[in-house]
């Protein structure tokens, strides 16, 4: 009899320490936070949860590996995604955050110069799902941009350059409507009338801004810049500028000589009176506010200061001008036979 109830006691306690460890195991997959730090977790259609249980063992510094793997036993299918993993979270929950596709916006960044759509085609497919040969492919088609309303020499009217938050994988489409969403939006109805102010249509003012892009990239004097070439404009002088003419040549010469000058071209401001048919570049929003809140000067002309700063020398007349050109070339020579 006693040999009996030993038994079930027996019985009785390692059924419970079963039970024990297994209600444990279940507390501390469902509320126990198993993982250290932040970890960014980008998941590829391809990827199945096998291989992204491993690549969360690699990255997420997990406190228990036995409890993920646990969780994941059970997952049959993920959603491609980008997800954030932080110390707050538990194995149960980052297993269903995959499932179900409860994602972490990214931050899509568009900075520097961005002179063709290509560039920005590689700018944007480096940060997002979608690869740089269908972003291409939508913004180099005239039917893709037609429900925009535009044609391709006015893509970067549709483009402000900025950090946009948005889910990573977004489509092409969804990405461009996020941009003109938030385009839209920069041009208020106080911006609008500051571009009517020069003379000029949002568009035209895009167009103008990417110039000033072309010849400066130092702020403080984009106003001054701008302000050149609207003078030219509001006299009827053709605008001259040299970045309108290394566009025509996919912007590969290192510097314009008198032979560039003479390409057949539209965008071509030497031959050419007016602006251009569209922007050059994607015009950041200093230059888009140099052109909406320009200078107030009287200078027609601008070249390089002779110090290399990055700065110019303003000129009212033409002959003030050829003076500080011919300055500048003695600098850049006497720079060359130093060199």
């Amino acid at each position: 009899m006693k040999k009996t109830v030993w038994i079930i006691l027996a019985l009785a306690l390692i059924a419970g320490s079963v039970a024990g460890v297994a209600g444990y195991r279940m507390w501390y997959d469902r509320k126990a936070p198993n993982f250290q730090g932040c970890t960014d977790l980008y998941i590829y259609p391809w990827m199945d949860p096998n291989t992204v249980c491993d690549t969360i063992l690699a990255k997420a510094g997990v406190r228990s590996a036995a409890s993920l793997k646990r969780v994941f036993k059970d997952v049959e299918t993920l959603q491609t995604g980008h997800y954030r993993i932080d110390s707050t979270l538990t194995s149960m929950y980052v297993a269903r955050m995959l499932h179900k596709g409860w994602q972490t916006p990214v931050n899509l960044t568009l900075s520097g110069s961005i002179r063709t759509p290509g560039i920005l085609a590689r700018k944007i497919g480096a940060q997002m799902l979608a690869d740089s040969a269908q972003v291409a492919s939508f913004l180099f088609s005239d039917d893709s941009l037609s429900a925009y309303g535009i044609k391709s020499q006015m893509l970067f009217t549709m483009v402000i350059p900025d950090t946009y938050q948005m889910m990573w994988t977004a489509s092409v489409r969804e990405i461009m409507d996020r941009f003109v969403k938030e385009r839209n939006a920069w041009w208020t109805p106080e911006r609008v009338q500051a571009a009517r102010a020069q003379g000029l249509s949002p568009q035209e003012a895009s167009t103008l801004a990417s110039i000033v892009d072309g010849e400066t990239r130092y702020v403080p004097e984009q106003p001054a810049v701008a302000a050149v070439y609207l003078n030219r404009l509001h006299i009827g002088m053709k605008l001259q500028a040299d970045p309108t003419v290394a566009f025509c040549f996919g912007y590969q010469p290192r510097r314009i000589l008198n032979s560039h000058l003479a390409v057949d071209s539209p965008y071509n401001t030497y031959k050419y009176a007016g602006l251009p048919p569209g922007p050059i570049s994607c015009p950041p929003k200093s230059c888009l506010e140099a052109v909406l809140h320009p200078a107030s000067h009287n200078y027609l002309y601008f070249c390089a200061d002779p110090s290399f700063n990055g700065s110019h020398r303003f000129a009212a007349t033409y002959s003030e001008h050829l003076a500080n050109a011919r300055a500048f070339q003695r600098a850049l020579t006497a720079r060359q036979k130093s060199l």
